[in-house]
């Protein structure tokens, strides 16, 4: 069974950076896109951002674009989100998710799509 174990979390004043791992294990990177995914205290999951399978190409939601970079270690299995200009309204708490998907990737959450169980990020103004 796939396994996504999300950390990197914490609290940060506004303006600052926090980097978020998602340490997977069961899949291979090499034919997984990952994404990652946040949760706002009364909101609804929104997708902000995904990176593909194999080479890696790259999107990002309007709301973070600019701010935050998706990268990954294949050979680590490991995908990162580094968040700079952290903002209040980043605070959620934040997912990864893995689909097997040839080519590209999306930030829409899938039926069949793995799970972390979600690290913390608490931005304070």
């Amino acid at each position: 069974q796939p396994r996504l174990v999300e950390s990197g979390g914490g609290l940060v004043q506004s303006g600052g950076s926090l980097r978020l791992s998602c340490a997977v294990a069961g899949i291979s990177l090499d034919n997984y896109a990952v994404g990652w995914f946040r949760q706002g205290p009364g909101k609804e999951r929104e997708g902000i951002s995904c990176i593909s399978a194999g080479a890696g190409s790259r999107y990002y939601d309007d709301s973070v674009k600019g701010r935050f970079t998706i990268s990954k270690d294949n050979v680590k299995n490991t995908v990162y989100l580094q968040m700079n200009s952290l903002k209040p309204e980043d605070t959620a708490v934040y997912y990864c998710s893995a689909e097997r998907r040839p080519l590209g990737c999306t930030i829409i959450a899938g039926a069949d799509d793995y799970w972390g169980q979600g690290t913390r990020v608490t931005v304070s103004s």
